[in-house]
């Protein structure tokens, strides 16, 4: 039997960046993962996604040249190449997966690419060989949720439902795709996929997409999506599957009659939830909630030298955080006092144009009984967007109202996921408004958006009439 100090189940953005980090204390450490390095994210997530909207935004591109003063593009023989997309896609993949690897190679980790199932809270079962850890962190991540709804499986087994990973495995584009779901997933998904011209219905249970976000980003994201020809149907109930059709009662507003509609497309794609991966887990007498295995703030299970990070514990289906609480839980094995702060944790969507927010959003800030302002600058008020030909979205700051403590930021831009951070360290440190607006930002940039916005908190907007003029 190999003894490790730490052993780590699950190579994704929370378990190889736990196992460098324990490593780096100075641990003699193994993961396991049944797949790949590198976990969904890197495989059939974040990067891929994010690869293929790349292409997507550049066809966009090509066919507004004429609008940037570009001639003699033929519009009509520009069409987007799916087959050479994808082996961009699988040659950043590739690379970034051979780079994780090196990184575990350089420092002396073992890597077990097999099932891991716990024999108990120190030993693992991995193939035929047993190992022994003196402390364990467990990163399984989740996978796709089906629904209990006729017709579902036999729509998997024909071909036409498939996942995001069934998505980033297609050999072709279909002519139509319906979305089942409104969440991050679904929606950036509907962004690529109507951008290269595939006609797409986005089906939402709830009254509005992104339900989690705040509400005028994700009215103004359901605007920008329906320009680009997505049909977005909300406020629904699934009913059936039948193949490659969905039938859905779309719920009456102001009192009117509920009506059942039929939806159909080419494929379908799946995005109505996750759950836990707790395969392997079964010998371990973990808490475990519908979200996952429960855990402190220290990465800590209520099993003694046992920590779960990432997806697996429910708090937030994140890849940042799942590094962040890796680094946690690493640290807190290898015997330091390290603790998890959600204190300013960003989301990010990487549609046109991209969504980030940070915080609390306008409804929560009133709910927690905060006295608060608000100031919103428009994108097309500034003077880098409009270069760029950008027009649609906002800087959005909620502060208090006495302090100016920033309690919220919420941006609509094309490069919203990176403008994002400036708000993140502010409210890490428990900075003001004052403290943005007081900070020189770059001209021509985006990010001077961050900086007007502020300036409108504290009373003194420069570049727009601010609050209520």
């Amino acid at each position: 039997m190999k003894n490790y100090d730490v052993i780590v189940l699950g190579a994704g953005p929370g378990g190889y960046v736990a196992a460098i980090r324990a490593a780096q204390l100075g641990a003699k450490v193994a993961v396991i993962d049944k797949e790949v390095i590198g976990g969904v994210c890197l495989n059939w997530g974040c990067i891929p996604t994010k690869t293929l909207l790349k292409s997507a935004k550049v066809y966009k591109n090509i066919l507004n040249g004429e609008f940037y003063g570009v001639d003699g593009i033929d519009t009509d023989k520009v069409k987007p190449n799916w087959q050479s997309m994808m082996q961009r896609k699988n040659d950043v993949v590739n690379k970034l997966v051979s780079g994780i690897k090196r990184l575990l190679e350089k420092n002396n980790i073992d890597i077990y690419m097999e099932f891991g199932e716990f024999v108990d809270k120190n030993r693992i079962k991995v193939g035929e060989e047993t190992l022994y850890g003196e402390k364990m962190i467990i990163a399984t991540g989740t996978s796709p949720k089906a629904p209990n709804i006729e017709g579902i499986q036999e729509s998997i087994d024909a071909g036409y439902m498939i996942t995001a990973k069934g998505l980033l495995s297609m050999e072709e584009l279909p002519e139509s795709m319906i979305i089942l779901g409104g969440g991050v997933i679904a929606v950036e998904f509907a962004t690529l996929m109507s951008s290269l011209d595939v006609n797409v219905t986005l089906i939402q249970r709830s009254p509005r997409i992104l339900s989690g976000m705040d509400a005028e980003l994700a009215d103004n994201l359901t605007r920008q999506l329906k320009k680009s020809k997505v049909k977005v149907v909300t406020n629904t109930s699934l009913k059936s599957i039948d193949g490659n059709k969905v039938t859905v009662e779309v719920k009456g507003k102001k009192g009117k009659e509920s009506k059942e509609k039929v939806y159909e497309a080419k494929k379908i794609l799946l995005s109505l939830g996750i759950k836990p991966n707790v395969a392997g887990l079964e010998n371990l007498d973990l808490q475990i909630d519908r979200g996952g295995i429960e855990t402190n703030e220290k990465m800590e299970t209520n099993i003694d030298g046992v920590y779960a990070i990432g997806d697996i514990n429910g708090k937030y289906s994140l890849a940042h955080v799942a590094s962040a609480e890796g680094i946690v839980a690493a640290e807190n094995a290898m015997g330091e006092d390290s603790v998890m702060s959600y204190k300013a944790i960003p989301s990010c969507v990487y549609t046109f144009p991209e969504l980030a927010s940070v915080g609390l959003t306008e409804e929560e800030a009133e709910a927690k009984d905060f006295e608060i302002v608000v100031s919103k600058f428009p994108v097309s008020a500034n003077g880098k967007a409009m270069a760029e030909g950008e027009k649609a979205g906002f800087v959005k700051i909620i502060a208090e109202k006495e302090s100016g403590k920033v309690l919220g930021v919420h941006i609509m831009t094309t490069t919203a996921t990176d403008m994002i951070s400036e708000a993140i360290m502010v409210m890490e440190l428990d900075g003001t408004a004052k403290d943005i607006a007081k900070a020189v930002h770059p001209h021509p940039t985006l990010s001077e958006m961050v900086m007007e916005t502020a300036h409108d908190i504290v009373g003194h907007p420069i570049h727009f009439l601010g609050k209520g003029k």
